[in-house]
C-alpha cells in the first residue's frame, strides 16, 4: 500500500440512482444517507449486483416502541425505543443498544448497516442490528435505569432471541444493563431452558460474560494499529496519540497503547480537553473518569485520586480547537458519530486516524483528510474488536465453556489481523483509500454469500 492517500475518486458524498429508486430523502447531511452512499460507492467498485445493493440499502426490519416507566418520584414518563434489524444473510442480527438523548431512527439504521458491513469485514457469522432508547442515563437513578432497561426489553421481547437478534452494550449502556436485559428475557421465557441468558453479549462474567469483553474494542484498535502502522512507517514505540472520548473504547485503547510504548498527549470528552506533552498516565485518567464522570479536573490532581490512582501532574486545560491542532502521529476519535467534519479535518495535525467510534468522520471530513494525505482506518475494521469478542461470548455460552483471557486475546488478534490484511489487499487491488478498501473487502464476502444463497423464491 502506498504511504500517500489515494485520490478522492470515491470519497465525499455522491447521489446514487438507488436513492431515487428507494425514495430516500434528498438530505446529504443525513447520517443514514451518508452511510448508504459510502456502501454504494464501494459496491460499484467491486461490481456488486443491483439486487444486493438495494437489499443492503434498507434494513429488513425497523421497530419503534413507546413504553412507560415509573420514576422515583412516583410519576410515569413515556420513553421511545428502537431496534433496527438490517441484514441477517450471514447469521443472527447483532448489535448494541445505546441509551442517549440523541437517539434517532436514521442514526440507529446507519449503525445497523455498519454492523452488517463490520461483521462481514471480520468474517463473523453474524448480521447487523442496532437499537437504543432516547434518554439521558446520567440523569437517571440506578433504579430508574433498571426499570427503563427492563421495560424496553419487555417492549421488544418478541423481536429478539438468542439465535435471532442478540443485543450488546453501546454508548450509555454497560454490562449491568445487559444483565437486567438478560434477566428480564429469561424470566419472560416460557421454556424451561436456561438458554435465554444468551440473549445478550457483554454480560457480567458472573452470568456468562466473556473475559476480555470490556477491553475488546480498545484492544482491537491496538491490534489493527500494530498490524497496519508498519505499512505507514510509524513505530508504536514513542508515537504520540490523541483520543477523543475517554469512555470504554478510548480509555482502553489509551491504556493498551501506553503499555505498548505510545504516549497519549491529548484527550477530549464531554467535560473538556486536556494536554500533556509528556504523556498521560492513562490508568490514572481512567480511574479519575470512573469517579468524576469525565476528564475535567484531572489536571488538578497533584497527588492521587481517592482510589489510589496516580496523579494528573503535567496536564493542562486546552480548548477544543487546540485539541484538534495538537501534533500527533495517531488520532483516535472514540466518542460519537459525525464529530470530525470538514472544519475539524482541516485542523487535525496527525498522520493517521483510526476510528474507535462508529461513523465519527463525515464524508466532507473524509474528503479533506484524503486530500491532505491523512490515512483513515475506518470504524468497520478498527472497532470490530467488540463484536468479535461478543461472538466469542455467544460461542462460549452455546457450548457451555469459558475461555481464559489469553485465549480471547489471541483469537481476537487473529481475527483483527486477518481483517486488516484483507483491507490492505483490497486497497492495493482497487486503488482506493482504506475506508473504501474495508467496505470492498466486506461487500465481496456479502456478494459471494448472496450469489450462493440466491434471492427467495
Amino acid at each position: 500500500m502506498s504511504t500517500t492517500a489515494a485520490p478522492s475518486k470515491v470519497s465525499g458524498f455522491r447521489w446514487d440512482p438507488v436513492f431515487d429508486e428507494l425514495g430516500f430523502p434528498k438530505d446529504p447531511d443525513n447520517m443514514y444517507t451518508q452511510t448508504v452512499a459510502t456502501m454504494l460507492e464501494a459496491a460499484e467498485v467491486v461490481g456488486l449486483p443491483h439486487r444486493v445493493k438495494i437489499i443492503l440499502a434498507q434494513p429488513k426490519n425497523e421497530l419503534m416502541v413507546h413504553f412507560p416507566v415509573r420514576m422515583d418520584d412516583g410519576h410515569h414518563k413515556l420513553f421511545k425505543g428502537y431496534r433496527v434489524q438490517h441484514n441477517n444473510a450471514l447469521g443472527p442480527y447483532k448489535g448494541g443498544l445505546r441509551f442517549h438523548p440523541d437517539v434517532h431512527l436514521d442514526d440507529v439504521k446507519s449503525l445497523a448497516l455498519l454492523m452488517t458491513i463490520k461483521c462481514s469485514a471480520v468474517r463473523l457469522p453474524l448480521g447487523g442490528g442496532k437499537g437504543g432508547v432516547k434518554c439521558d442515563p446520567r440523569k437517571l437513578s440506578a433504579g430508574e435505569l433498571q426499570r427503563v432497561a427492563r421495560r424496553f426489553t419487555a417492549a421488544i421481547i418478541n423481536d429478539i432471541g438468542p439465535d435471532y437478534d442478540i443485543p450488546a452494550p453501546d454508548v450509555g449502556t454497560n454490562a449491568q444493563v445487559m444483565a437486567w436485559i438478560a434477566d428480564t428475557y429469561q424470566m419472560s421465557n416460557n421454556t424451561r431452558s436456561n438458554d435465554g441468558m444468551r440473549i445478550v453479549t457483554g454480560k457480567p462474567v458472573e452470568i456468562g460474560g466473556s473475559l476480555g469483553r470490556e477491553k475488546a474494542t480498545g484492544q482491537g484498535v491496538a491490534d489493527v494499529l500494530e498490524e497496519m502502522l508498519p505499512q505507514m512507517g510509524i513505530p508504536i514505540q514513542g508515537m504520540k496519540v490523541s483520543v477523543q472520548g475517554f469512555g470504554n473504547v478510548g480509555s482502553w485503547a489509551g491504556r493498551i497503547l501506553q503499555k505498548m510504548g505510545a504516549r497519549v498527549v491529548a484527550v477530549m470528552d464531554h467535560t473538556g480537553c486536556l494536554r500533556n506533552d509528556e504523556g498521560f498516565d492513562c490508568e490514572a485518567l481512567a480511574g479519575h473518569c470512573r469517579e468524576a464522570g469525565g476528564i475535567a479536573g484531572f489536571e488538578k490532581h497533584g497527588g492521587t485520586t481517592s482510589s489510589g490512582n496516580a496523579h494528573g501532574k503535567g496536564a493542562t486545560e486546552i480548548t477544543v480547537d487546540e485539541f484538534y491542532q495538537t501534533p500527533v502521529d495517531v488520532f483516535i476519535p472514540a466518542a460519537l458519530e459525525q464529530m470530525v467534519q470538514s472544519r475539524e479535518a482541516e485542523m487535525l495535525q496527525c498522520r493517521v486516524i483510526i476510528e474507535g467510534a462508529n461513523g465519527p468522520v463525515t464524508p466532507e471530513g473524509d474528503e479533506v483528510l484524503n486530500r491532505r494525505g491523512i490515512h483513515v482506518i475506518p470504524d468497520i475494521l478498527a472497532n470490530a474488536g467488540g463484536v468479535t469478542v461478543s461472538h466469542f461470548e455467544w460461542v462460549q455460552n452455546k457450548t457451555a465453556h469459558m475461555w481464559d483471557e489469553e485465549t480471547v486475546d489471541r483469537e481476537l488478534k487473529r481475527y483483527m489481523v486477518m481483517a486488516a490484511r484483507r483491507t490492505l489487499l483490497a486497497a492495493n487491488k482497487y486503488d482506493v483509500p482504506l475506508r473504501q478498501a474495508a467496505y470492498c473487502s466486506s461487500l465481496e464476502h456479502l456478494g459471494a454469500v448472496y450469489k450462493v444463497r440466491g434471492i427467495f423464491p
